[in-house]
């Protein structure tokens, strides 16, 4: 009965070993991550940042990026590849 409780001591050690290795891990990356990291803002012009189409972009420029990356380059990349490209007219 000893060896048996014993065997589970150990094992419980290895697996709480691991998870804090784990969570050491985890957190040393993230903290290289963010020491590498540099503020990518420009400065703040309040003239500027405060015009209300400024604001408006804010809100769109995201979603142009998502169309633009899901939907606008997959077409222009079917576009580029025959017999589409001769169809559309596209010339190298």
């Amino acid at each position: 009965m000893e060896s048996t409780s014993g065997h589970r001591r150990e094992a419980g050690h290895r697996r709480s070993r691991r998870s804090g290795m784990a969570r050491l891990f985890a957190t040393a990356t993230a903290l290289v991550m963010l020491a590498g990291a540099s503020p990518a803002a420009e400065e703040y012009d309040e003239g500027y940042s405060g015009h209300p189409l400024r604001i408006v972009a804010y809100v769109l420029h995201p979603i142009g990026v998502i169309l633009d990356t899901l939907i606008f380059r997959p077409f222009h990349w079917i576009g580029s590849h025959e017999p589409i490209k001769t169809l559309v007219g596209q010339k190298d």
